[in-house]
Protein backbone atom coordinates (compact mmCIF):
# COMPACT_ATOMS: atom_id res chain seq x y z
CA UNK A 1 0.00 0.00 0.00
CA UNK A 2 2.69 2.23 0.87
CA UNK A 3 4.88 1.03 -2.14
CA UNK A 4 7.70 0.86 0.18
CA UNK A 5 10.25 -2.04 -0.30
CA UNK A 6 9.50 -5.26 1.67
CA UNK A 7 12.31 -7.12 3.22
CA UNK A 8 12.45 -10.18 4.97
CA UNK A 9 14.90 -12.58 6.81
CA UNK A 10 15.04 -15.91 4.69
CA UNK A 11 14.33 -18.53 7.11
CA UNK A 12 10.55 -16.11 7.43
CA UNK A 13 9.93 -16.33 3.65
CA UNK A 14 8.12 -19.22 4.11
CA UNK A 15 5.97 -18.05 6.77
CA UNK A 16 5.11 -15.45 5.24
CA UNK A 17 4.42 -16.98 2.00
CA UNK A 18 1.99 -18.74 3.85
CA UNK A 19 0.19 -15.76 4.25
CA UNK A 20 -2.27 -14.10 2.27
CA UNK A 21 -3.65 -10.56 3.31
CA UNK A 22 -6.62 -9.67 1.02
CA UNK A 23 -6.14 -13.10 -0.60
CA UNK A 24 -2.83 -11.92 -2.43
CA UNK A 25 0.49 -13.57 -2.35
CA UNK A 26 2.68 -11.43 0.74
CA UNK A 27 5.34 -9.10 -1.06
CA UNK A 28 8.49 -9.89 -0.71
CA UNK A 29 10.89 -7.68 -2.70
CA UNK A 30 14.20 -8.68 -1.08
CA UNK A 31 15.54 -11.85 0.61
CA UNK A 32 17.86 -11.03 3.92
CA UNK A 33 20.48 -13.32 5.21
CA UNK A 34 22.23 -12.93 8.92
CA UNK A 35 25.13 -10.09 8.37
CA UNK A 36 23.11 -8.42 5.52
CA UNK A 37 23.42 -4.61 5.31
CA UNK A 38 20.24 -2.41 4.51
CA UNK A 39 20.54 1.47 3.79
CA UNK A 40 17.89 4.17 3.93
CA UNK A 41 19.18 7.56 3.10
CA UNK A 42 22.20 7.93 5.16
CA UNK A 43 21.35 4.81 7.71
CA UNK A 44 22.82 2.04 7.61
CA UNK A 45 21.21 -1.44 9.46
CA UNK A 46 22.73 -4.65 9.47
CA UNK A 47 20.64 -7.63 10.09
CA UNK A 48 21.35 -10.46 12.62
CA UNK A 49 19.43 -13.60 12.34
CA UNK A 50 17.90 -14.01 15.95
CA UNK A 51 15.71 -16.63 15.87
CA UNK A 52 12.73 -16.69 18.70
CA UNK A 53 9.26 -15.00 17.78
CA UNK A 54 9.59 -16.46 14.30
CA UNK A 55 12.32 -18.73 12.95
CA UNK A 56 13.46 -15.42 10.97
CA UNK A 57 13.45 -12.67 13.74
CA UNK A 58 15.48 -10.26 12.87
CA UNK A 59 17.65 -7.98 14.95
CA UNK A 60 19.08 -4.58 13.54
CA UNK A 61 21.91 -2.44 14.69
CA UNK A 62 23.19 0.73 13.47
CA UNK A 63 24.73 3.75 14.85
CA UNK A 64 22.91 6.87 15.99
CA UNK A 65 24.78 10.05 16.73
CA UNK A 66 23.77 13.01 20.18
CA UNK A 67 26.08 15.21 21.12
CA UNK A 68 28.95 14.55 19.41
CA UNK A 69 29.14 11.22 20.60
CA UNK A 70 28.12 8.30 18.67
CA UNK A 71 26.38 5.65 20.09
CA UNK A 72 25.69 1.48 19.06
CA UNK A 73 21.65 0.87 18.69
CA UNK A 74 20.27 -2.69 18.68
CA UNK A 75 16.79 -2.90 17.66
CA UNK A 76 15.63 -6.14 18.86
CA UNK A 77 12.76 -9.04 18.08
CA UNK A 78 11.22 -10.67 20.30
CA UNK A 79 13.13 -13.79 21.91
CA UNK A 80 9.79 -15.40 23.41
CA UNK A 81 9.62 -19.04 22.63
CA UNK A 82 7.07 -20.97 21.32
CA UNK A 83 4.91 -22.89 24.28
CA UNK A 84 6.60 -26.46 22.97
CA UNK A 85 10.52 -25.94 21.73
CA UNK A 86 11.53 -28.16 19.27
CA UNK A 87 15.23 -29.52 19.10
CA UNK A 88 15.78 -26.88 16.69
CA UNK A 89 14.16 -24.51 18.23
CA UNK A 90 16.31 -24.83 21.47
CA UNK A 91 19.39 -24.55 19.34
CA UNK A 92 18.01 -21.78 17.30
CA UNK A 93 17.41 -19.92 20.46
CA UNK A 94 20.69 -20.76 22.06
CA UNK A 95 21.83 -19.19 19.48
CA UNK A 96 19.93 -16.28 19.52
CA UNK A 97 20.78 -15.38 23.29
CA UNK A 98 24.47 -15.74 22.57
CA UNK A 99 23.95 -13.38 19.43
CA UNK A 100 22.16 -10.87 21.55
CA UNK A 101 24.52 -10.31 24.72
CA UNK A 102 27.74 -10.13 21.96
CA UNK A 103 26.32 -7.27 19.71
CA UNK A 104 27.45 -3.86 20.10
CA UNK A 105 25.00 -2.14 22.27
CA UNK A 106 24.70 1.32 23.65
CA UNK A 107 20.83 2.07 23.16
CA UNK A 108 18.03 -0.92 22.92
CA UNK A 109 15.26 -0.73 21.47
CA UNK A 110 13.03 -3.44 19.90
CA UNK A 111 9.21 -4.75 18.47
CA UNK A 112 7.89 -4.28 22.32
CA UNK A 113 8.45 -0.78 24.46
CA UNK A 114 8.37 -3.28 27.21
CA UNK A 115 12.24 -5.12 26.38
CA UNK A 116 13.56 -2.07 26.90
CA UNK A 117 11.34 -0.23 29.34
CA UNK A 118 10.69 2.57 27.23
CA UNK A 119 7.42 4.35 28.68
CA UNK A 120 9.54 4.63 31.76
CA UNK A 121 12.85 6.04 29.93
CA UNK A 122 10.69 8.37 27.59
CA UNK A 123 9.17 9.80 31.61
CA UNK A 124 12.73 10.78 32.16
CA UNK A 125 13.35 12.25 29.42
CA UNK A 126 11.00 15.28 30.11
CA UNK A 127 12.63 15.62 33.28
CA UNK A 128 16.16 16.85 30.95
CA UNK A 129 19.51 15.28 32.04
CA UNK A 130 21.16 13.10 30.29
CA UNK A 131 19.19 10.51 27.48
CA UNK A 132 17.99 7.31 29.46
CA UNK A 133 17.97 5.64 26.34
CA UNK A 134 22.16 5.38 26.31
CA UNK A 135 21.80 2.55 28.69
CA UNK A 136 24.24 -0.16 28.01
CA UNK A 137 23.78 -1.83 30.91
CA UNK A 138 20.20 -2.59 29.71
CA UNK A 139 21.07 -4.15 26.58
CA UNK A 140 21.01 -8.03 27.26
CA UNK A 141 18.17 -7.20 29.97
CA UNK A 142 15.76 -8.56 27.31
CA UNK A 143 17.49 -12.08 26.74
CA UNK A 144 18.02 -12.47 30.35
CA UNK A 145 14.78 -12.58 31.17
CA UNK A 146 13.74 -14.57 28.25
CA UNK A 147 16.57 -17.02 28.42
CA UNK A 148 15.48 -17.19 32.09
CA UNK A 149 11.87 -18.30 30.72
CA UNK A 150 13.00 -20.28 28.07
CA UNK A 151 15.21 -22.14 30.19
CA UNK A 152 12.46 -22.76 32.72
CA UNK A 153 10.41 -24.24 29.86
CA UNK A 154 12.96 -27.30 28.74
CA UNK A 155 13.60 -28.07 32.35
CA UNK A 156 9.24 -28.26 33.11
CA UNK A 157 9.05 -30.37 29.29
CA UNK A 158 12.32 -32.38 30.08
CA UNK A 159 10.73 -33.56 33.38
CA UNK A 160 7.42 -34.03 32.02
CA UNK A 161 8.74 -36.40 29.15
CA UNK A 162 10.74 -38.38 32.31
CA UNK A 163 8.68 -41.96 33.15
Amino acid sequence: MTSAQVMAMAEDVPLLQAMKPGGKEHPIDKVLHDGDKVTLGGTTLVAHLTAGHTPGCTTWTTTAQEGGKTYNVMIGCSLRAPATPTPAVVDALNRSFKTVRALPCDVQLGDHGAQYNMQEKFAKLKDGGANPFIDPASCTLEADVQEAMFQALVAEQQKAARP
